[in-house]
């Protein structure tokens, strides 16, 4: 069934059990008030430091935003993309526009201007819903985005060209819209990247949203009495797809607006947070924290919490170890997953296989897993043998690349797909990945392509040619390390090339600098392999230092 008829149940079932809680201790901190003083005379509710909703509110303001949508002329199949921080009204409003029939589109809240363009252009968008922080993104590019016909705003201060989500959505029924909806309709499109680095959309079925939720209540064990924290982005299919495992059974989720270590805990404490999922720096800053006397964990209230899972990317097994440590009590997994699969659960670790940490694990519920080698053979368990992991799941996988049928006719091949990532088996069946065809660093749980950041660099009058590889790094994963061939009678240092790269968003700048030649084969494409050798070889994830 569509994964709007877990909404319409849990609002049945549940009506006055709260659904959704969104906690901003940004407010709270800004006004010098204890947690939950600040909520007491604040009158705004869309300024409190806390705001929640039932699960019978939840249907309902998702059954308004709907026909509002449907009144304003979106149909079946309209595109409609979603550019907003985590809030309160997130989900509803991706839950809105899956019951109108239309096709949900988040887009990356780290995106430029220039990527929202384009991004909104490939998916064909016809209406986009965006808040506040992106009015000056938005009001960049407006004149490009011709095809858009409708804009709603999120929140105050509503600009002159788009309508008020919240001064209209009162005007509209509470019912749930006429609209039938099934398992094979197109219910989502989100955006991975190729090798060039621009994204590419990804098309799903209504089908592929409840093969992930399926998936996540199975390895995870949800029940109505958990509660959820959930702090990556909304816009990610892995915070959406984790969040719908606990709609499968009308778990609480707590959307959770910062990672400070702090927050972290105390929100997990005082929403009695039984489930959260972290990314690698996420958990590395709360050991920090615990381990440097910057949070007294010894005044919370976290004997609840029960399970703690890490996605997104690789996991160091001292990281895994030192967190028991400190909660042996816990539950841990890990999740391997990519847009093209639904996200996570595709590949995971399992609850009961802590001691194979280092792995992404076996095939997840209703998923085959196997590694392929060059000729298409299946690689032997044991073998020491690398190939390409390969995927087939239960209508979890991608119904196609939208408007790319070169590029899904790679990665999609009699019913498997082909997920680019490069691994090997363990005798006991466990996958380790080993690397990527693609060239995307994975850092924080971001995707950098080298390629946008190669161009930049290029374009600089000393830079005679750049390569940038991911480098191991124990709180990020991987960091970009740029090797830079200056031009000959040219002298680059570290300190010019970051006031360079100054204009690029925070994430892509490089963060280490190799002031060398790049090598570059017979076909002239640089020799990345030889790079990651030579600069990013260590076998555990460390700091990567700055070479000259």
């Amino acid at each position: 069934m569509p994964i709007t008829d877990y909404l319409v149940r849990d609002a049945k079932l549940y009506p006055g059990d709260i659904a959704l809680v969104e906690v901003n201790p940004e407010i709270r901190e800004a006004h010098g008030r204890t947690w939950r003083e600040y909520d007491l005379v604040e009158t705004n509710p869309a300024k409190r430091y806390r705001r929640e909703m039932t699960w019978r509110q939840f249907n309902g303001r998702a059954n308004r935003f709907a026909h509002m949508l449907l009144n304003a002329g979106v149909q079946r199949e309209s595109k409609v993309a979603i550019l907003l921080m985590n809030c309160l009204e997130w989900l509803p409003i991706y839950m809105g526009v899956l019951k109108t029939g239309a096709i949900a589109v988040p887009l990356n809240y780290r995106y430029t201007a220039d990527e929202i363009a384009y991004c909104v252009d490939l998916a064909d968008v016809d209406t986009l819903i965006f808040g506040p922080e992106f009015i000056e993104r938005v009001e960049e590019v407006k004149d490009q985005l011709k095809d858009v016909e409708r804009m709603y705003f999120v929140g105050d201060g509503c600009p002159s060209y788009a309508t008020s989500y919240h001064d209209h959505l009162g005007h509209f029924s509470h019912e749930e819209p006429a609209v039938e909806i099934t398992d094979d309709d197109l219910g989502a499109i989100y955006f991975s990247s190729g090798t060039t680095g621009f994204p590419k959309a990804i098309l799903h079925k209504h089908r592929s949203l409840m093969r992930a939720a399926i998936t996540e209540q199975a390895h995870h064990g949800q029940t109505h009495e958990d509660t959820v924290l959930c702090i990556p982005p909304l816009s990610h299919v892995g915070a959406k797809m984790h969040w719908m495992g606990g709609l499968t059974v009308g778990a609480k989720t707590v959307i959770l607006r910062g990672v400070n270590p702090e927050w972290i805990l105390r929100t997990t404490s005082e929403e009695q947070c039984t489930i959260v999922w972290l990314l690698v720096p996420w958990a590395q800053d709360i050991l920090y924290a615990i381990d440097s006397g910057a949070v007294d964990i010894s005044d919370l209230k976290l004997d609840q919490w029960r399970l703690m899972h890490i996605g997104a990317q690789p996991v160091p097994p001292s990281l895994v170890k030192r967190w028991l440590e400190h909660f042996p009590h816990h539950q841990y997994d890990t999740n391997y997953g990519l847009s093209e699969g639904i996200g996570p659960g595709s590949v995971h670790l399992g609850v009961e296989n802590v001691e194979h940490v280092g792995a992404i694990g076996v095939a997840g519920y209703g998923w085959e897993a196997e590694v392929r080698a060059e000729d298409g053979s299946v690689v032997a368990p044991g073998s020491g043998e690398v190939g390409e992991l390969c995927l087939r799941g239960d209508g979890g996988v991608m119904e196609r690349y939208y408007k790319n049928p070169e590029a899904t006719a790679e990665v999609l091949r009699d019913g498997w797909l082909y997920t680019g990532d490069m691994a090997e088996v363990d005798a006991d069946g466990f996958i380790y990945l080993v690397d990527r065809k693609k060239d995307v660093i994975i850092t924080g749980g971001e995707n950098i392509y080298p390629v946008q950041i190669e161009d930049f660099i290029r374009a600089n009058d000393a830079v005679k040619d750049v390569a940038v590889i991911g480098v191991p790094d124990e709180r990020l994963g991987e960091i970009a390390l740029a090797v830079v061939e200056p031009k000959s009678g040219m002298d680059l240092d570290e300190a010019q090339m970051e006031a360079y790269c100054a204009d690029l968003p925070r994430y892509k700048r490089p963060r280490a600098w190799v002031f060398a030649e790049v090598p570059r084969n017979a076909t002239g494409k640089i020799e990345k392999p030889r790079l990651r050798q030579i600069y990013g070889g260590t076998e555990q994830p460390v700091r990567a230092e700055t070479t000259k």
